[in-house]
């Protein structure tokens, strides 16, 4: 549960239809149909197959164990815009699932519409406090003050490089660039190209998860006044970090990277993997990829570059579980929340699978002992969140085309973040009304 997809609301006469379907389907790893007399059955819609699936059943059995007359009840609903809409429409309908798994993305937009249950008093009188979380986690789960989330998992982002072809061209394996011009100078010394062809590009600063978030914050940059609430993508920083995008873009020619990156493929293809990019930008849930497909692959990762080499940053994401609006069980679901949510059940749901979001339960994986994963552990308490508002999903689609436009020549860097911060903010004055 990584990124949100833009939703609308639905025609709610057909889409009521559609969450009846959904209690109806089939179910995977359903814990219990029935709950016996006197037990509670608490329904969860969740979207998770495999690895991920497994530690929710066992998260699931160790809860059943400590609440004997609590039943969980998981419904798979495919983890897309439609699973958003038969939620949404299920609350507006007075008959969501006590609990539902959702990214944390989310939690703004939903929770000023009313959707989800503030779960504050209830996390106070369980001893589920901010401290014990990573500070982004806690704040991405909350909306003006008030928690409406619990966090479960989380990434970060870092470089990654390839060391063999640092050897290559007589750059150190073993001193990835800390600066900007640091990684300028690496890129162009990695960088092969014949006429407008790419052979091999050494760096990218879009690509992957190169994101205008990433480079606004590695330059300093805010994207929200903490004080006041509003949006500033125009902060300096983060200008200048779009005008330097912008200036890469100008120096390799931003037709020929993107005749290159149009190209590119995925998985076992991935241009980085297959060694035609030699540096990118990505998160954790790339590592397994390259597990899989080029085990022998002789690579690092470092903290992503910043103008100074010093204050390095990172941002994150992730899941969250939620008790929507309208639930009928809110005291039970809040015990498999305040479960999911303490040690116990994060090492459970997480072990060999996602980043935790408690520190300690990410120790006893011993993460912090392998050279890549520990990497994407340490940066975590510098890490981001995306500002948490209600238009979350507009905000990320208009930094997106401010970055394109920018970086095509179409509107300087100043100029298109002027237009995003201005929208922006217009669209939140309805919820300040």
């Amino acid at each position: 549960m990584r990124r949100s997809k833009k939703f609308a609301f639905p025609i709610l006469v057909y889409f009521l239809a559609m969450s009846l379907l959904v209690t109806a389907c089939s179910t995977k790893g359903d814990s219990s149909d029935q709950a016996g007399e006197g037990n509670t059955t608490v329904t969860m819609w969740h979207g998770l197959t495999s690895i991920d699936l497994d530690n929710l059943n066992k998260v699931v059995k160790a809860f059943e164990e400590k609440n004997s007359t609590i039943k969980m009840k998981l419904v798979y609903t495919e983890s897309s815009e439609g699973s958003d809409q038969k939620l949404l429409t299920a609350v507006a309908g007075g008959n969501p699932p006590d609990v539902a798994l959702f990214d944390r993305f989310k939690v703004g937009t939903w929770a000023a519409q009313g959707s989800l249950t503030d779960l504050s008093s209830m996390a106070a009188e369980s001893g589920i406090l901010k401290e014990m979380y990573y500070p982004f986690a806690w704040e991405e789960s909350s909306y003006q003050g008030k928690l409406y989330a619990m966090p479960m998992d989380t990434d970060s982002r870092l470089l990654f490089y390839n060391k063999d072809h640092f050897t290559e061209v007589g750059l150190d394996p073993n001193k990835p660039p800390q600066t900007i011009a640091e990684l300028e100078a690496a890129a162009e010394k990695l960088t092969i190209k014949e006429g407008k062809r790419f052979k091999r590009i050494g760096f990218i600063p879009w690509y992957s998860q190169g994101w205008l978030y990433t480079w606004g914050w590695a330059f300093g940059g805010e994207f929200q006044d903490a004080a006041t609430g509003k949006i500033t993508a125009n902060d300096p920083k983060v200008v200048e970090a779009l005008q330097w995008m912008t200036d890469f873009g100008k120096k390799y020619n931003v037709e020929d990277i993107a005749g290159f990156t149009s190209a590119a493929g995925t998985e076992e293809m991935d241009p980085f993997i297959s060694g035609q990019v030699s540096m990118k930008i990505s998160g954790n849930f790339t590592v397994k990829g390259i597990e899989k497909f080029k085990p022998d692959l002789n690579y690092g990762v470092a903290p992503i570059p910043t103008p100074t080499g010093t204050n390095f940053t990172t941002w994150s994401g992730g899941g969250s579980a939620i008790i929507p609006k309208g639930a009928k069980n809110v005291a039970a679901a809040w015990k498999f929340l305040e479960f999911l949510g303490k040690e116990e059940g994060q090492t459970l749901l997480n072990a060999d699978s996602q980043i935790s979001v408690i520190d300690s339960v990410n120790d006893k994986y011993g993460y912090k002992d392998d050279p890549i994963m520990k990497e994407f552990i340490n940066i975590l308490p510098n890490s981001h969140n995306r500002p948490v508002i209600p238009e979350g999903q507009l905000l990320w689609n208009e930094l997106a085309s401010a970055t394109e436009k920018a970086t095509r020549g179409n509107g300087t860097p100043k100029e298109n973040l002027d237009r995003v911060t201005e929208t922006i903010n217009k669209a939140l004055e309805k919820y300040d009304k």
